[in-house]
């Protein structure tokens, strides 16, 4: 079992792991450490014990505001996949589109062309 040696709060400790785990003990540690850091740099002097406490509730503090906020996340994740299958699964919306039968569409142009006849008469009686 390999032993790792940690740095927190300016003292060393010498901690035994699982092999392959000592770089996630080393990070663990660092975040105790910087925890323990602001504590010497605001407290001064302090025990080992209260500052391992201290700088542990601090983690811990930080710990359930990212739980929270996690809860949070997963909630929304899932009311967003519940409304992306139900539209997945809506069945598309139909929508009609007129069509203007040929008969229709001839005509209007006869009486296009006949206005534009009709226009054009005048305009010639008119000059």
């Amino acid at each position: 079992m390999p032993e790792v040696e940690i740095h927190i709060g300016g003292r060393s400790f010498e901690v035994a792991c699982q092999e392959g785990e000592q770089d996630y003990l080393t990070s663990a540690a660092k975040m105790l450490d910087d925890e323990a850091q602001v504590l010497v740099s605001q407290i001064g002097h302090i025990t080992e014990p209260r500052m391992l406490l201290m700088a542990g509730l601090m983690l811990a503090d930080k710990t359930a505001g990212v739980e929270d906020r996690l809860r949070e996340l997963e909630a929304k994740l899932a009311e967003t996949e519940g409304m992306l299958q139900s539209l997945q699964s809506a069945e598309p919306e139909k929508v009609e589109v007129a069509v203007i039968p040929n008969e229709v569409s001839d005509t209007l142009a006869e009486l296009a062309a006949r206005a534009e006849a009709l226009a054009a008469e005048v305009e010639d009686k008119a000059s």
